[in-house]
């Protein structure tokens, strides 16, 4: 079974500690101690957290969509040069690039610091995890 400390914890569901430390003593996560007497938190638990975050932030927008990966943020960089444009979004800890025409920029009316979501339809997505020690 995976188990987070709480520091661990906030980083992956982007809260600060403090935020976790009051979700334990709310009773919506579980804490437990390990083996060194520090507080940690079960990963399926913290998972069903981090799905109920994302619920939270329902689009209300009546379109229906088959891309799923949805990072809203706020736009960093814009570079265009001549027919294309390059954009650079930050969603919480997430850097996510665009890649599009100079026109769609325009149109979009895209500028460093305006809220934008970047919409990802991918049919490769690599997925990693760190070694486990033996």
């Amino acid at each position: 079974m995976t188990h987070f400390r709480i520091s661990e914890a906030a980083h992956l569901l982007g809260v600060s500690d403090d935020t976790v430390r009051r979700w334990v003593g709310d009773g919506i996560l579980v804490a437990s101690l390990d083996s060194s007497g520090r507080q940690v938190v079960d990963g399926a638990a913290l998972a069903d957290q981090a799905t109920r975050l994302a619920g939270g932030a329902a689009d209300d927008d009546p379109v229906r969509r088959s891309a799923r990966n949805r990072f809203t943020g706020l736009v960093t960089k814009i570079e265009i040069d001549g027919l294309m444009a390059q954009v650079e979004l930050q969603s919480g800890p997430h850097r996510v690039v665009s890649l599009m025409s100079a026109e769609a920029a325009r149109e979009l009316r895209l500028e460093v610091g305006s809220k934008a979501t970047a919409v990802v339809k991918a049919t490769m997505v690599v997925v990693e995890t760190e070694k486990q020690a033996s």
